[in-house]
Parts: structure tokens; sequence; C-alpha cells
């Protein structure tokens, strides 16, 4: 099982992972914890919106842009708090 996948050089730990081809393109599905300390900066990074896709467990890159965004919380700004996001990325090719 993948448990960590990189986004623009920043690790992201996943609690689930799921990788298809689509029209000969990578596809992967992954979900992870959001905490309140960790929320800025995920969400920084998520409003890219394109990014370096890394996945060392399967030896995998592509450049990839979100499909399918959704978190289990929309104000992670409160003390304490953990979202959980899913998180759809396909290959762009250039």
């Amino acid at each position: 099982m993948v448990k960590e996948i990189i986004l623009n050089n920043t690790l992201i730990k996943v609690h689930s992972f799921e990788e298809r081809k689509v029209n000969n393109s990578h596809e992967i599905s992954v979900g992870f914890e959001v905490t309140s300390k960790a929320y800025h900066d995920i969400a920084t990074l998520l409003y890219q919106g394109t990014f370096d896709v890394k996945v060392p467990e399967r030896a995998l890159s592509f450049r990839g842009t979100i499909g399918q965004y959704s978190t289990s919380i929309t104000n992670l700004y409160e003390k304490g708090q953990v979202g959980n996001y899913s998180l759809t990325l396909l290959e762009v090719k250039n």
C-alpha cells in the first residue's frame, strides 16, 4: 500500500491510494488527513492546481492537475481540528 505522495516537493502521508490509466494517462486518487496546524500550507499548495506528482513506492512521476477534490470540513482554522481530504490527480501531457 502506498503511504505517501509528493506534490511539488511537499510530502503528504496518505491513508488510501488508487492508481488507474485513463486515455493512456496516469490518474491517482488519494485520501489523507489535514490538521488545523497544516491547513494553511496544504490549502496554499492545492490552490496551485497543477503539480509535479511523485509516488516513490511506485517509481511513478508525472505532471498532474486536480480532477476532483473534496474535504470533510471546510474550516480547519480552529485548533485541534482534522479534516479528511480526497484528491484525484490526472496526468497532463505537454
